[in-house]
């Protein structure tokens, strides 16, 4: 097959702007054999080679990615390793008690792996520390959906606790917010730099990792052959690790959803401006209706910024119209500017889309599609956790390693077929318009 589409990222991620230069991308430029081939490397690409390297650690691992690691989607999401559920689909996140008890420990799962290569290769807290994270309502109706997710949590056996008003004051420095949820099980990251540093990591364990390496040809003969623009990797077996790029390779088509995101990323805050925002240097909200902003400070390398994340697009071709990132940062400095008006004057730096995928039944694309062939795709909007968890996952699967989880996540479904591309590209952005009319203030 023949892939003529590569990936679409636009705009300028800041997460990777604001981390020195990377060492020059070492590109595949020469025809090798190995026993292991991983397709992308972003979270699931990466989970799926460091697992790869424990399970058979005297093999020839190579991971090929189109871009620099960093600067895919990977580094474009806001950072939360979600461990609770997280359903889009829903008002407060929250579905059936059974399944998200199970949907818990999985994610727990995918963030325990997680933890422990930020234990290997000496990740700071910048890059990854387990802190939790808070649920901000800005309206009443938010508040609700807290309570009413706060009871479902209870039900669940979670701990999590209620912020008023002046707590989420002392915690943001903003007077926007009525109520706060927090739960302490999230990890949060520092993307770019986590997977930057995931990959160096592998690279000390043998792992060969080609950057500016897209697969523009895969064929199956006694093994797959997966053709760069100036190389290729013979391999028995492969980890597709692209997530709604996939399709591009031929796999699942009709039954992924592709959504855009954007985010923008402030400059650095003076020391004044720090002084007169007051607050935490640190936190993570994430909005009490899940069609609202997603909202981080943070402080260390690049200084101390505000993210704002916000607006779905549903783009079916997998790419967006230019001046798209900048229309959806109009809407970030509005939602910015209500929550932060004693910042007045700071503008947004960055500013950039990043991709990401759904099924219509909220279940991922796993499993072998062909022989020697094995999916990681489709994480349902908890890329960093799940895209770990299904990474690790197929690694096992591949290497005919058994496990109850594996089990447990390989019982769901198969993705459902969508409707026609029109069809599904006009309802699915008259359900998310309608669905940010209906946000309100949490956006």
């Amino acid at each position: 097959m023949k892939v003529k589409q590569l990936p679409c990222d636009p705009g300028n991620t800041g997460w990777n702007a604001i981390l020195p230069a990377a060492p020059a991308a070492q590109e595949l430029e020469e025809n090798k054999v190995a026993d292991w081939l991983v397709i992308g490397g972003g979270f699931a690409g990466l989970a799926a080679a460091q697992r790869l390297a424990q399970l058979h650690p005297d093999t020839c691992i190579v991971v090929l990615d189109a871009k620099r690691i960093g600067q895919g989607p990977a580094g474009r999401n806001t950072g939360f390793m979600i461990d609770l559920p997280h359903d889009l689909a829903s008002e407060d996140y929250g579905g059936a008690l059974e399944k998200d008890l199970a949907q818990t420990r999985a994610n727990r799962a995918g963030i325990d792996f997680a933890a422990s290569m930020a234990a290997e290769f000496g990740f700071d807290e910048e890059t990854f520390v387990k802190s939790g994270k808070i649920n901000a309502a800005a309206s009443d109706k938010g508040h609700e959906h807290n309570l009413d997710f706060s009871k479902h949590l209870t039900e669940m056996g979670e701990v999590n606790e209620l912020y008023d008003t002046a707590r989420m004051i002392e915690i943001t420095g903003s007077s926007y917010y009525k109520s706060g949820l927090f739960t302490p099980g999230t990890a949060l990251i520092q993307p770019a730099k986590f997977v930057r540093g995931v990959a160096q990591g592998l690279q000390s364990n043998r792992v060969s990792i080609y950057e500016n390496s897209p697969v523009v040809e895969l064929s199956k003969g006694a093994d797959w052959v997966a053709k760069t623009p100036k190389g290729s990797i013979t391999a028995p077996k492969v980890i597709m690790a692209t997530n709604g790029h996939a399709n591009s390779f031929g796999y699942f088509s009709g039954q992924l959803l592709h959504v855009f995101l954007y985010g923008s990323m402030t400059r650095a805050l003076t020391p004044e401006e720090c002084e007169r925002l007051g607050g935490r240097d640190r936190w993570a909200l994430t909005p009490a209706d899940p069609m609202g902003s997603t909202v981080r400070r943070i402080s260390g390398t690049g200084g101390d910024r505000i993210i704002m994340r916000n607006r779905f697009t549903c783009d079916p071709n997998l790419s967006v119209p230019e001046g798209r990132v900048e229309k959806m940062g109009r809407s970030h400095d509005k939602s910015f500017q209500a929550r932060f008006p004693m910042l007045s004057g700071v503008e947004m730096e960055h500013r950039w889309g990043g991709r990401l995928c759904l099924s219509w039944n909220s279940v991922p694309a796993l499993g072998e599609v062909d022989e020697g062939m094995f999916s990681a795709c489709c994480q349902n909007g908890l890329g960093v956790a799940k895209g770990t968890l299904h990474g690790m996952l197929m690694a096992e699967m591949a290497s005919d390693h058994k496990s109850d989880l594996l089990d447990q996540v390989m019982s769901q479904d198969a993705p459902k077929r969508l409707p026609p591309k029109p069809l599904t590209f006009l309802g699915a952005n008259v359900t998310m318009r309608w669905g940010e009319f209906k946000a309100g203030r949490e956006l």
